[in-house]
């Protein structure tokens, strides 16, 4: 089903937002109606702990955010995607999905030093990471998280680099 979703750090990569929900140990509830089959029991057990152990550090967040930059500037940007999870059995899946959906975007994440697998890594931990740090303030979020399954340290990190976020986003928000 197609859903639009919008990221920061990923403007490209309308998929790479729906992985929060289909990959990580929580859901954020605003996130795509559940499909049938939680597509997160399906992918191996070492992929979930690949996300949840994944650590953000200043090199990958500068990265992640020239990544969107350069996309900017290529005209890659965020649109209705349709994400057949039944297809997605991992984490090397999910990002096969983001790769083939522009041929710019392997090129783009590559010059940045990212691979293909680790900037799903990357986004899924700041994704986790916000949708953690929101989740303490909110109720109703917080009972989708497990906080026992989340990485604190890429939850400080965001919430150290919440400013600098929004602006980002504020900028994306003024450039449409």
């Amino acid at each position: 089903m197609p859903v639009k979703f919008r990221y920061v750090f990923a403007a490209l990569l309308a998929t790479a937002t729906l992985a929060p929900s289909a990959f990580a140990q929580q859901a954020a509830p605003q996130a795509a109606p559940a499909p049938a089959v939680n597509p997160a029991s399906q992918i191996p057990a070492s992929d979930r702990a690949a996300i949840q152990n994944y650590n953000l550090t200043d090199d990958v967040f500068n990265r992640l955010v020239a990544v969107s930059q350069d996309a900017k500037k290529q005209g890659i940007k965020p649109k209705d995607a349709e994400t057949d999870f039944s297809k997605i059995h991992s984490l090397d899946d999910l990002a096969k999905t983001v790769t083939d959906s522009d041929p710019r975007i392997g090129p783009l994440i590559q010059k940045h030093g990212f691979t293909p697998r680790d900037f799903m890594l990357a986004n899924l931990a700041v994704t986790n990471a916000a949708i953690a740090s929101e989740a303490k303030n909110n109720p109703q979020m917080a009972q989708y998280v497990d906080q026992s399954k989340v990485n604190q340290k890429n939850v400080a990190f965001y919430e150290s680099h919440k400013g600098q976020i929004n602006a980002l986003m504020a900028q994306d928000d003024a450039a449409k």
